[in-house]
Order: C-alpha cells, then structure tokens, then sequence
C-alpha cells in the first residue's frame, strides 16, 4: 500500500473574487519527486503556501506527513524544507554562519549543529567556502547554500518554490543529481518548475494552467497518453503552411522548430502521414516523419496553448 506524504482533496482558494486554484487532488507518494509544471501565475506557488499551511484554504482538505493542514501547520513547519525562487539567506554573513543560524533557528544544540554544518558543506561542495561572504558568491554557490540551509534539519519533505531559474544548465543538473540524492535517502521532494527538461526527471508530474491540474501521472505515461500523433514536416515555406494547418479541427498545435514544423494530430486519423499529404499537396515530396512526444507536446495538447 502505497504512503502518501501530502494528500489534498478538492482544495480551492480565493482571494476576493479571483480564485488561484480551483478544486485541485493531489496524492504525492512518500519518497518521491513529485513536479508541478505550469506557466507563472497559473497557481503553482499558492498551492505550495496552502500545503506548507502559510495560506488557509478556502475549501477542501488538506492532510501533509499525517498533520491537517492548516490546524497542524506549527508542528509541520519542523518536518519541512522550503526553498524559494528568490534567494533569501543573508547576503552578509558567510556561507558557515548562514548554515549555522537555519540550524538554530530549528534548536540543534552546539555539538549536533557543529556536525550538521560541517556534513552540509561537504555535502554541496561548500567546504572550502564557508568563511566566504555570500554577497561574493556565484549563482549556483547560492543556490547550492540555499539547498543546504533548507535541508539542515533533515525535513521529511522538501518544497522547492522554481529554485533553478536564476542558474546555468549545469548546475541545474547538477542540482537535480543533489536531488536525486535525496531522494534515494527518503526525502519527499515538491518542486515547481516551468523548464521541461526538469519536469521529465520528477517521478511524477502535474500540470496547472488557470489554477487547475489539467493532467496528472508519471511524465512518460503522460507522453503515451496524450491523444495526439507527432509529425514532424521537413519542407519549404513552414510560416504559410504552420497557418493553413492549424484550422483543421483535426490538428492540435503546429510549432517550428528549427527547419521542422512540428505537427500534433489527433489519434483519429490512423495514417496521419498519408492524411497531411492527402489535405495538403504541397507535401508529397516533402521529408515527412512520426516523432516521439515530447513533455511540450502534452503541455500544448492538455492547456489552452495549442492554436497560439
């Protein structure tokens, strides 16, 4: 049987007469990174204030590491980790007394926070920083500090609020090894992002548009069940045909993508290569070929992105 580290049931919140998120179920299994992908605004962030129990729900149920949320919201906030978007550790203090004032603040003693601090710097290869101020200090030094801060307390779940978005590719990828790490110890792991390539590693993945999750299910599952076919089309003038495809109902999206038009078909049409022919002429002699989906696809198919 399956342990679930967060459990919402039909949660909505307003703010006057703006609903944020709307009727939203989320079961995120224990041990897992669990993804929400969306565009900014969409909910993602109001969802993880209402889950961290900063935010009451105006409506539905809300249940995270065995505590009801927001009733239980003092005894939860020792059991998690919350990174945000934007930095938020003292710029001038070092690396070291940023570390040991979160160990504090969570009322390690001297000798358990000596110990935490010194395995939190060789864990985020920090050692040889931790009398470096962090006002001197990279893009990915911060966000590698900031991970080691959240995580002084050894929480039992982790909520990342977009954490890579100020930092190179790679050391996002190196971030999300850090993350796999953690995971593998037992740490749930709750993480927003609006990059693709960073939703595919999450073991499972929600996408929000409009405060809703409009799909919900492991990222490869998601592009397997997507009811579209991918075409890729290899021909001349892509703009002019991009516009006289996508008035065909039949037709989901079409985007370029370097000298490829990529084309999302409905299941319907069992031959969706010899169709595009069939409703456009100018393609019989053109480099036609099936694609494997990709998380865009499904993004596209299952939110109102797919005839913009």
């Amino acid at each position: 049987m399956t342990e679930y580290a967060i459990q919402a049931n039909e949660v909505v919140k307003r703010f006057g007469d703006f609903t944020a998120i709307e009727g939203i179920n989320l079961n995120v299994p224990k041990g897992s990174i669990y993804g929400f992908l969306g565009p900014n605004g969409c909910g993602k962030s109001t969802t993880i204030r209402v889950l961290t129990g900063l935010l009451s729900p105006t409506s539905g149920s809300v249940n995270v590491l065995g505590l009801e949320i927001p009733r239980q919201s003092e005894l939860l906030r020792l059991k998690i980790g919350y990174m945000t978007q934007k930095f938020s550790l003292y710029d001038e203090l070092t690396v070291e007394e940023n570390l040991q004032f979160m160990g504090q603040i969570f009322g390690m003693n001297r000798q358990v926070l000596a110990q935490r601090t010194n395995e939190q710097l060789m864990t985020y290869g920090l050692d040889k920083r931790r009398k470096q101020r962090v006002s001197s200090m990279s893009g990915g030094q911060k966000q590698r500090l900031a991970l080691a801060a959240a995580t002084m307390h050894n929480p039992e779940l982790l909520f990342l609020d977009e954490p890579t978005s100020a930092v190179d590719p790679e050391n996002r990828r190196e971030f999300w090894e850090q993350l796999f790490d953690l995971s593998s110890q037992g740490t749930t792991i709750l993480v927003t992002t609006h990059y693709m390539d960073e939703a595919e590693r999450c073991h499972r993945l929600a996408i929000m548009e409009a405060g809703e999750i409009r799909a919900d299910d492991e990222p490869e599952k998601l592009m397997q069940h997507m009811g579209v076919n991918v075409v890729e089309v290899k021909a001349t003038n892509l703009r002019k045909l991009k516009e006289t495809l996508i008035i065909r109902p039949e037709i989901r999206s079409a985007a370029q993508v370097g000298v490829r038009l990529r084309v999302l078909i409905n299941k319907e049409i069992k031959n969706p290569i010899e169709w595009l022919k069939t409703i456009e002429p100018s393609l019989q002699n053109a480099e036609l070929v099936v694609a494997r989906p990709s998380l865009e696809d499904v993004f596209v198919t299952v939110t109102g992105k797919g005839r913009q």
